[in-house]
């Protein structure tokens, strides 16, 4: 009994020795297989707007490391915002790949299914497919451009920004529609809240649509104060970011970030 136990040690003793000495017990990233197509120009002009409500892809904060992605991964809005690192599947096609090369870009946008084709063969944003639909800028730096649609791998990663979180107010009287952009971290929001400088309460905000979030009261000559619960569930609060003499149309960037 006592040599079995001993034996048994052991072995733990080795199995810990090689697993700390190698990191065999880290636990590696997980990579989703997944293919990607490009639109909106060498220039990435047409990639501007779109379904997460985004206007200048450059002023938001995203410039062209962006993409329009399936219904599976759009999860109906609350995606955007949400960055992804993405490498071209050379082992599956190495005549389009560019060899070493991987990149982060932003859910910025929604790739429409089209019904009217297969799936494999030019529906490739139908579910229950992941799909990205890559600025051309962002495509070229993994794939060649004459490939059209690639194989590829991708993962969730962290968000890095420069600067704070912006806010941009349209609407009218009695109808915020504040649109939050270039938010790090998760990226993607999945609560907001506003309160203006003449109450003490938090005012919970809905989606509207994409990044767009939507308030009801009447905010006008006010200074207006945004907490947000990002993806992961952090939450941060921009006070006083804009001042009381707003106008509709105006956007204002914080000193917050994730």
């Amino acid at each position: 009994m006592e040599s079995s136990y001993q034996f048994t040690t052991a072995i733990l003793l080795v199995g810990l020795y090689f697993s700390t000495r190698f990191n065999i017990a880290e636990t590696a990233p997980v990579w989703f297989p997944a293919h990607a197509t490009f639109y909106g120009g060498v220039d990435a002009s047409g990639t501007m707007g779109g379904a997460c409500g985004y206007g200048n892809l450059f002023t938001d904060g995203y410039g062209t490391s962006s993409a329009a992605v399936s219904t599976v991964l759009f999860n109906g809005g609350k995606s955007c915002g949400g960055c992804y690192r993405i490498v071209c599947d050379a082992k599956n096609a190495p005549q389009w790949c560019v060899k070493g090369k991987s990149i982060t870009i932003t859910a910025t946008n929604f790739c429409p299914p089209n019904y009217a084709l297969p799936s494999d063969t030019g529906g490739w944003c139908n579910p229950p497919r992941p799909h990205f639909d890559m600025s051309q800028p962002a495509f070229e730096t993994i794939a060649k451009y004459k490939a059209g649609i690639v194989p590829i791998l991708y993962r969730k990663v962290t968000c890095r920004r420069s600067g704070g979180i912006r806010f941009t107010i349209n609407g009218r009287n009695y109808f915020q529609l504040v649109l939050i952009s270039n938010v790090g971290g998760a990226g993607e929001i999945n609560k907001v809240w506003v309160k203006g400088s003449r109450s003490n309460k938090w005012e919970a905000m809905s989606r509207n649509w994409g990044a767009k979030w939507q308030s009801l009261s009447y905010l006008s000559g006010q200074s207006l104060s945004f907490k947000i619960q990002a993806g992961n569930g952090r939450t941060k609060a921009a006070l006083n970011v804009v001042p009381s003499g707003w106008q509709f149309g105006q956007s204002f960037k914080s000193n917050v970030q994730f």
